[in-house]
């Protein structure tokens, strides 16, 4: 079975400061995408598709001219590019129109189930093998997130924004909270709500946005972010986002979407300070073995 690994890089990494998805934390220049990259061609994964800008397409073509060259198919798709639904709104518009928009902006590229991921977020081995077993048993308009331990996708240089993952008994995602600002002191996991702190389990699933879809979502997404864009074109930062327009499938019952637990470990670079810890990390599993010295 064809699979294709879709991986949002268009983003403007405010927090992080600059370019974070090509700035290098492996041993010979590898970026955070190339190690999922790695995990994704060992899965079974037979393209890649890379969704970003076009003042980046040079940075990018540069990074991926030999790297795993015959190992996978390799796609770029231009988000600043796709003005289907918004050219009259784009002269005043700076900020793109989320993920959603990032997805539609390949959809001429996808005619295969398909996994969405973020280019700056180590995902872990095992997600990638998980997620494809899962895709073999996938169900007609049945959707997949993986569901991380909230406890393995904290930062400790500052609070973190988390969709926090409500499922019933069969593991079926009932809803998704944005939850904002959640941190850990003193060992409590908590993020305010009213002025009040709120606490969360540490076992609490939350999505990294780590989505497999069948390609019949396209359409159902693209008829939601034409919605979107009639309903929020005067806002300058209104995003249309996945998880948000995946509940508003469920909710109309034209999904169901299942929760795929993982015991992964998330890495990531939120904060510019985040750097250190993931290189730490990789370092660590290049001495385990689980990765080769360079990945190309």
């Amino acid at each position: 079975m064809d699979l294709t690994l879709v991986v949002l890089a268009a983003g403007m990494g405010s927090r992080y400061g600059g370019n974070k998805q090509l700035d290098g934390i492996g041993p010979n220049g590898e970026i955070i995408m190339d190690y999922s990259i790695h995990d994704a061609i060992n899965a079974g994964f037979t393209k890649v598709v890379f969704i970003i800008r076009t003042d980046i397409k040079e940075a990018f073509e540069n990074h991926y001219a030999e790297r795993f060259k015959g190992k996978i198919k390799m796609e770029f798709a231009y988000q600043n590019e796709y003005t289907e639904h918004t050219a009259p709104y784009e002269p005043n518009r700076k900020k793109p129109w989320g993920t959603t928009h990032a997805v539609l902006a390949a959809k001429h590229l996808i005619n295969e189930p398909f996994v969405v991921i973020n280019a700056d977020d180590y995902y872990g081995q095992e997600s990638f093998e998980e997620v494809v077993k899962a895709i073999n048993m996938m169900k007609e308009n049945e959707y997949l997130i993986m569901g991380y331990r909230l406890e393995n996708t904290l930062s400790d240089h500052g609070t973190v924004n988390r969709g926090v993952c409500q499922v019933d008994e069969n593991m079926h995602l009932v809803g998704i909270k944005e939850t904002l600002s959640i941190g850990k002191n003193d060992g409590v996991i908590s993020y305010m709500e009213n002025d009040q702190p709120v606490e969360l389990s540490p076992e609490t699933y939350v999505s990294m946005n780590f989505f497999a879809f069948p390609p019949s979502i396209l359409p159902l997404l693209e008829e939601k972010f034409v919605d979107f864009v009639k309903d929020n074109n005067e806002d300058p930062k209104a995003e249309c986002f996945i998880p948000v327009e995946v509940g508003n499938l469920m909710e109309e019952g034209k999904a169901v979407v299942k929760v795929i637990p993982t015991s992964a470990s998330w890495l990531g670079v939120t904060y510019k300070e985040d750097k250190e810890h993931v290189v730490a990390g990789i370092n660590q599993m290049i001495a385990d073995g689980k990765y080769p010295q360079e990945v190309k």
